[in-house]
């Protein structure tokens, strides 16, 4: 699996992750936004805390140009929420967290509604 070089240290090595480390990354932080309801691959905060944090990559799709990442999230909404504005947040959320966490640019953050949630 291809690895993107985030940190170089001279004499001491260097910092590498993978694209699925930055779908889990986006993952999180989309998940964490109220009115998502889970991904589009069923994951929902509380399958999370017991399969693990790998399972956020479900429903998310990371390209990597040069250092410039692209992402592109499948999402289930809670019914009764406004979905531009949900969107907006989790937009503004998953860019900041893959910048802040490894330094690397987030040119787009694209979201696709695959489904809303009416239970409840």
């Amino acid at each position: 699996m291809d690895s993107l070089k985030i940190y170089e240290a001279e004499n001491i090595g260097e910092v590498r992750v993978t694209e699925d480390v930055i779908a889990i990354i986006a993952g999180l932080a989309a998940t964490e936004v109220e009115g998502v309801h889970s991904m589009a691959g069923g994951i929902t905060n509380e399958i999370v805390a017991k399969l693990g944090r790998k399972n956020l990559a479900a429903g998310v799709n990371v390209s990597c140009v040069e250092h410039v990442v692209q992402v592109t999230l499948s999402l289930v909404i809670e019914v009764g929420f406004n979905i531009p504005e949900v969107c907006r947040i989790v937009q503004e959320r998953v860019k900041t967290a893959i910048e802040n966490m490894t330094g690397l640019t987030v040119d787009t953050v694209d979201i696709k509604i695959a489904n809303v949630n009416i239970d409840n």
